[in-house]
């Protein structure tokens, strides 16, 4: 204990600090108007590995294009291009 003349903690590997990048929509970035239902590939990516619709606060869609799409993942479980529920979607 004597031997410690420094009160600084040592890392093995320097901290990461993440930087928040601003969300946005795509939707209004890419000036998209229709969410289609048809194109499953497209929906997957507001789907996580259970097959849940993610939230807002996660994707940065607005709440005119969230509500749009989760309709459009409805519409297109309904038709079976999207399962209901799954054990690994991605």
């Amino acid at each position: 204990m004597a031997n410690v003349v420094n009160n600084e903690i040592r890392y093995l590997n320097p901290p990461t600090v993440e930087v928040k990048k601003k969300k946005y929509c795509r939707f209004k970035k890419a000036g998209i108007k229709y969410v289609d239902y048809k194109d499953a590939e497209f929906l997957k990516r507001f789907l996580n590995e259970q097959g849940k619709l993610l939230p807002r606060r996660i994707t940065g869609t607005s709440l005119k294009f969230q509500r749009k799409v989760a309709q459009a993942v409805k519409r297109a479980r309904h038709l079976a291009l999207l399962p209901y529920v799954t054990d690994l979607l991605k």
